[in-house]
């Protein structure tokens, strides 16, 4: 085989490692909630400003399941329907979206609770 062949094989199994790397399932109790408790839990808890504004609490699955008192925050399988993600991602009006008064999450924050919600927002 030719070294050109060669490292052209090299870069092809190099995408499709990292492609699988994507579909390792997002466990909610181990990556999505430390996210949630550093980032939206000192305002979205009983008591808080943010509870106090929509009626979201992350302070369990449950309650992240349940939503605001508006509805769901959460669609599971679709993060881009989901208003938790549109949030996140700063893709609403400026005066909602979040974290608010907190640093923005990282892209990779963001893309874990994506490919969460993608794999159908499971309590694991």
């Amino acid at each position: 085989m030719s070294r050109t062949r060669l490292r052209k094989l090299v870069a092809v199994l190099a995408v499709v490692g990292a492609a699988g790397c994507a579909d390792d399932e997002v466990s909610f109790s181990k990556e999505v909630m430390p996210i949630l408790q550093e980032s939206c839990l000192p305002c979205h808890k009983q008591g808080g400003d943010g509870y106090a504004a929509s009626g979201l609490s992350v302070e369990s699955y449950d309650n992240v399941m349940k939503g605001t008192k508006y509805g769901p925050v959460i669609t599971p399988g679709y993060s881009f329907s989901s208003t938790l993600q549109i949030l996140v991602e700063h893709k609403a009006d400026s005066s909602i979206n979040m974290p608010r008064g907190r640093p923005r999450l990282s892209q990779e924050k963001i893309e874990l609770i994506g490919r969460w919600i993608d794999q159908g927002a499971k309590n694991n």
